[in-house]
């Protein structure tokens, strides 16, 4: 038998009703604690302005927090089942060290609002994380452009053959399409960044005026949720947008991770991955597989898995808290894991792999000159339409050199006409969240 935070006299939980309604929650809350305790401290610094907490109370529990993640760091304070949270860990270890101090902090909140304040901190660290190694995957694309420039690629559609392209075109385009992606993980992390503090268990605090702006702007947040029923509400929409912008970044990830396992295959041997980060056959010795870039594809999947079960956990619930939403915590903190492990081991492949050119560049074969035969005869006066039918019937047998076929075009972001700069350029616009990429 466990006694919870929330036990009266005489009032205990069975083990298995803790392990049923704790789940894996306190593992995630391992995690939070640092979070936690940083709402904490601002809430009691919030105590102390209302007189709730004297002056020296208030330097006793900012000790007594010190204390607390002195302890978690070197691995002696850590979150149980048995704690069901962080939360309780943090109250408990305050009442040990600073007795009635530690019982008073508690006042005008509650484990709704709390575990809020310590997730929406939370998502500002992990999103500018998810920012820095989107936008480091997004320059390593460049920077595979750069070693690779003007080098033949043929471009597909339904994976047949259809024009050329370049490794450069190639990369960029994912390059580019990551730097769209960081726009959406920036407008939700501002989104997020709201303050839950003084809503309490959704329906406001009775007495106590709490500085609820004055505490937001302490913690670093863009304002608060005026009307505490809000904050509930969002439980789960929040999380889903979070993951959302996760899932965008990761269906990217997705098809570069497709196109790479492709390239290596013997049928198109365009592509030579670094050895680390491929693995072998228990039976054939001969193998090396891309298991980092299949796993990376994959977890695409979970990553809308995950939305999805934030997209329906919340649906049909009446507003006010409820136990189903504890679910959306794991959700999105593994959703935001997963992208950061995902985004890290494709740079890592990025930045080790070679086209192989003798091989791309005679795979760009004379056919895939055929819109360049139509557009020739547009040129000189016959309608498109005319000009295809023809081109479709001309032989194939003209091939150009990989210098003539670049000189047929002349807009950017055409073969011959990348810019990287462009993309490093929009990059450049997320330091100010980021930091470098």
């Amino acid at each position: 038998m466990s006694t919870p935070i929330w036990h009266k006299d005489g009032t205990t939980a069975d083990d298995w009703v803790t392990r049923f309604t704790v789940g894996d929650d306190y593992e995630w809350d391992r995690l939070l604690l640092p979070y936690d305790v940083k709402a904490t401290r601002a809430h009691a610094w919030g105590l102390r302005q209302i007189e709730v907490l004297t002056e020296a109370e208030w330097q006793e529990a900012q000790s007594a927090l010190d204390a607390l993640l002195a302890a978690f760091e070197a691995g002696e304070v850590t979150v149980t089942p048995e704690d069901e949270d962080s939360h309780t860990v943090i109250e408990r270890f305050l009442t040990e060290e600073v007795d009635e101090v530690g019982r008073k902090v508690h006042t005008g909140r509650s484990r709704n609002d709390q575990v809020l304040a310590a997730l929406r901190l939370y998502f500002q660290d992990a999103l500018a994380r998810i920012g820095r190694e989107t936008a480091a995957l997004s320059d390593a694309l460049c920077s595979l452009a750069d070693r690779h420039e003007d080098v033949l690629l043929p471009g597909y559609t339904h994976l047949q053959r259809a024009m050329p392209s370049t490794v450069a075109l190639w990369a960029l385009g994912y390059a580019e399409t990551l730097a769209d992606d960081l726009d959406a993980v920036k407008h939700v992390r501002r989104k997020v960044n709201v303050s839950p503090l003084g809503s309490a268990a959704g329906y406001g605090v009775p007495v106590l005026d709490l500085p609820r702006e004055a505490v937001a702007d302490r913690l670093g947040f863009r304002g608060v949720q005026t009307h505490a029923p809000a904050v509930q509400l969002a439980r789960g929409k929040h999380e889903l947008a979070v993951a959302h912008a996760c899932t965008q970044v990761g269906a990217t990830c997705n098809r570069l991770a497709s196109d790479l396992i492709l390239y290596t295959t013997a049928e198109f041997d365009f592509v030579e991955l670094p050895p680390e980060h491929c693995t072998g056959s228990s039976i054939m010795p001969q193998k090396q597989n891309p298991d980092v870039l299949e796993l990376a594809r994959a977890y695409h999947h979970r990553l809308t898995a995950e939305m999805q079960s934030l997209a329906t956990g919340p649906s049909n619930l009446p507003g006010g808290y409820h136990r189903d939403l504890q679910h959306t915590k794991g959700a999105v903190m593994r959703s935001l894991q997963i992208t950061s492990d995902v985004l890290t081991a494709l740079r890592e492949i990025v930045e080790g792999v070679t086209f192989k050119t003798e091989r791309t560049e005679a795979a760009c074969t004379p056919e895939l000159l055929a819109t360049y035969r139509a557009l020739k005869r547009v040129e000189a006066g016959i309608p498109f339409r005319t000009a295809y039918r023809e081109a479709a019937k001309e032989e194939e047998s003209t091939s150009l050199t990989p210098d003539q076929i670049l000189g047929t075009y002349v807009t950017d972001g055409s073969p011959g006409h990348e810019r990287p700069e462009l993309v490093r350029k929009r990059l450049a616009t997320h330091t100010d969240w980021i930091g470098s990429p």
